[in-house]
C-alpha cells in the first residue's frame, strides 16, 4: 500500500517578534530541520482586532505586559507585505515552501496575488463567513483548522468551500486545540479520525502541545499534514514561544515522523521481509539429538529436542519424526537429517 507523503509545516507564526532578521533566521532553521514548509501569519492588526479586544489568557500569561491590549500586542508582531515578499525570496533560495495564514480579507488577497494556491483557515476564522467566502473564491486547496469548533461549525465552514466548487480531495481538515500549550488530557487525538469519518476528507493535526510525541502519534493514526509551532528560543518574549519547539527539537520531530512514515509504508500484509529472511536460520530451531542415538533405535520424546540453528527439520514436524528409526548413529546435539515423507 502506497502512503501519501506527510507534509510537515514548521509554524513560525509571530515568533519572529516583528523582526525581519529573526524571520529570515527562522526560515534557515526550518529548512535545516527538513520541514516541507514554513508558515507565517499575515495580518493587518487594526483590521483583525478592535481596540477593545483583550488578550487571551495564554497571551496574558506568556507576555510581559498583561494590561496591554490585543491590538497593541499584534501591532508589534506585524510584518509588511513587502517584508513577506522578501521572506518568499529567502524560502525559494533555501528550497522550502513559503506559506502563511491570512487573518483578514486584504491579507487573503495579498497571499493570492503573490502566488499562493493553498489557504490555511485559522481556527478563529472558521465561523467568519465573509472570510470563508473570500478564501473559497481565491484559493484552490484548503487547510481547515478546527480548534474551539463543534462538528456543526466545521460542517458549515466545509460547505462554503464545497459550494464554491473545491473538491473534497483538495481539502484537509486539521484537528487542533486552541490552547497554548495544550494540556495532554485535552488533545483528544482520536477526534482526528472522527473528522475523517464524518467529512470524508484528508485529515491532519495542528499541534500546540509541549514536546514532539503527539504529532508523531498523529502520523501513526493517519495524519497527512502536521503543523507545529517553532521558535529560535523558547525564552523569548511573545505569546506563542512557550508552546513552540526549538530548532533541534523540530529536527528531531521531523526525523521521527519520517521514520514512522517509513514504518507505515509496507504492504499492510503480514509477510516475511527481505531484512529478516536472512535471520531465519540463526533464530529458529531444528530437531536435534538430545542424547546419543544408535542406528536402528527409535526416535523418542526422550532422545530428541529442538535447538538452533534452523537449518534442519522444523520442530513443527516433530510428530513425523518421533517413532521413526534412526538410519545412522547420531551424536548429542547433532541435527536429525532423516528423510521425512
Amino acid at each position: 500500500m502506497k502512503m501519501e507523503k506527510i507534509f510537515i509545516i514548521a509554524e513560525a507564526g509571530v515568533n519572529h517578534n516583528g523582526s525581519m532578521d529573526t524571520a529570515l533566521r527562522m526560515i534557515d532553521a526550518a529548512a535545516d530541520a527538513g520541514a516541507d514548509a514554513i508558515k507565517f501569519q499575515t495580518f493587518k492588526a487594526d483590521e483583525l482586532v478592535s481596540s477593545a479586544a483583550r488578550k487571551a489568557d495564554y497571551q496574558i500569561l506568556n507576555t510581559a505586559n498583561g494590561d496591554e491590549s490585543q491590538l497593541s500586542m499584534l501591532q508589534k508582531l506585524e510584518l509588511t507585505y513587502s517584508e513577506y515578499e522578501q521572506l518568499m525570496i529567502r524560502c525559494e533560495a533555501r528550497n522550502i515552501k513559503f506559506f502563511s495564514t491570512a487573518f483578514d480579507l486584504d491579507s487573503l488577497q495579498f497571499l493570492h496575488d503573490v502566488g499562493l494556491t493553498t489557504v490555511k483557515v485559522p481556527s478563529g476564522e472558521i465561523t467568519n463567513l465573509p472570510y470563508l467566502r473570500k478564501a473559497a473564491e481565491l484559493f484552490q486547496r484548503v487547510l481547515l483548522s478546527t480548534g474551539m469548533s463543534t462538528i456543526e461549525e466545521i460542517g458549515d465552514a466545509l460547505q462554503v468551500f464545497l459550494d464554491a466548487g473545491i473538491d473534497k480531495k483538495d481539502i484537509t481538515i486539521l484537528h487542533c486545540n486552541t490552547e497554548y500549550p495544550t494540556p495532554m488530557e485535552d488533545v483528544n487525538l482520536r477526534a482526528m479520525l472522527h473528522l475523517q469519518q464524518i467529512f470524508g476528507t484528508r485529515v491532519g493535526y495542528s499541534d500546540h502541545t509541549r514536546g514532539i510525541e503527539v504529532p508523531i502519534a498523529a502520523v501513526a493514526l493517519g495524519a497527512t499534514v502536521i503543523e507545529k509551532h517553532f521558535t529560535l528560543d523558547r525564552t523569548m518574549p511573545g505569546p506563542d514561544h512557550k508552546a513552540s519547539l526549538e530548532p533541534q527539537e523540530l529536527k528531531s520531530m521531523i526525523t521521527a515522523i519520517h521514520n514512522i512514515e517509513s514504518a507505515l509504508s509496507g504492504s499492510g500484509l503480514k509477510e516475511v521481509t527481505p531484512s529478516e529472511e536472512k535471520n531465519k536460520t540463526a533464530a529458529r530451531t531444528s530437531i536435534v539429538a538430545k542424547t546419543p542415538i544408535k542406528k536402528g533405535s527409535p526416535f523418542t520424546e526422550d532422545n530428541l529436542t529442538s535447538k538452533r540453528p534452523g537449518s534442519g527439520i522444523s520442530p513443527m514436524k516433530w510428530n513425523s519424526v518421533v517413532g521413526k528409526t534412526a538410519s545412522r548413529d547420531y551424536k548429542s546435539d547433532e541435527l536429525i537429517d532423516e528423510k521425512i515423507d
